[in-house]
């Protein structure tokens, strides 16, 4: 539930053009974008080829909304409005996208399945819809190839939990247009994000840096320097950062942080990208960080 929420749900502003929005994926990033964009009053439809992945992301959605509630930064008509505008979305990536004047898409992090994904959609909106990726490192203008008017393709970079973060990175493609980027700015200002625009490179901004200093944490672990509690101490007191580097690849999950570290690797060649032995290994045992209750904490 986001602190800066209003209690009741903002006008679509003309600027975007967006009223009606589908979101692809029901986990973890998706089904906080879905449930973000409908308490900011837009008309919501979420999908997920998994009727188990649909149908929890939605429960996840209604229990976010409730604690709000609970914590007074919600009002009960807020909650009952933004569920009114969301529904699940059955059939096909293509069927759930109709109509949709913005589609986004938050699945797993492979180029091929996402290009894929964006030429399956392109055909089901008008040539104005917005075709966003919610990537967090891999090329919007790869993504963009084979899309009809690839120039309504960008990426719509989120933080978890999106409720909470108040960043939105924007990355502009070789070929998205000025309009979209504007569409996209105003579009993350009415789901009360401050949005920075980057330019189509690997990692982009937020990773590559987040990447670099979650790695060094990592090796710095392996060495023995100091503990993970205190290395995250380090630069929550002495840096001010919200949340150390290992707690943080904690709550992104640490097999999403090996995929990105590898990207990154390949793309850019710096050994600052060379994923830690630490966690390779953590990954290989399954430890996949908070979601499944063991990382470089036990949680």
């Amino acid at each position: 539930m986001s602190q800066g929420a209003t209690q009741q749900p903002a006008e679509v502003a003309p600027s975007h053009g967006v009223r009606r929005v589908t979101v692809i994926g029901a986990g973890t990033m998706g089904h906080g974008i879905a449930g973000q964009a409908a308490l900011c009053g837009f008309e919501v439809r979420l999908f997920d080829p998994s009727d188990a992945a649909l149908e929890g992301g939605l429960a996840k959605i209604a229990e976010s909304y409730a604690k709000g509630v609970e914590r007074g930064k919600l009002s009960a008509e807020a909650r009952e409005g933004a569920l009114s505008r969301l529904s699940a979305a059955r059939g096909g990536a293509g069927s759930a996208s109709a109509g949709a004047d913005l589609v986004i898409e938050a699945i797993p992090e492979r180029l091929e399945l996402k290009r894929a994904l964006l030429s399956e959609v392109a055909p089901a909106v008008s040539a104005r819809a917005l075709l966003a990726s919610n990537t967090s490192s891999l090329s919007i203008s790869a993504l963009a190839e084979g899309v009809a008017h690839p120039e309504r393709v960008i990426g719509m970079h989120f933080f978890n939990p999106v409720a909470i973060m108040p960043l939105l990175e924007l990355v502009r493609g070789e070929r998205t247009s000025d309009e979209v980027v504007a569409r996209a700015r105003a579009l993350g200002e009415a789901l009360q994000k401050t949005c920075i625009v980057v330019k189509d490179s690997p990692g982009f901004a937020t990773s590559r840096l987040g990447i670099a200093l979650g790695n060094e944490a990592m090796r710095m672990f392996e060495e023995g320097v100091a503990s993970a509690e205190d290395i995250d101490r380090a630069m929550v007191l002495g840096y001010k950062h919200p949340i150390g580097p290992l707690a943080l690849t904690d709550l992104v999950g640490l097999d999403v942080r090996l995929s990105i570290s590898e990207h990154l690797h390949r793309e850019l060649g710096a050994d600052t990208f060379q994923p830690p032995q630490v966690l390779r290994d953590k990954v290989a045992r399954g430890e996949l960080g908070k979601k499944v209750g063991r990382g470089f904490y036990t949680y």
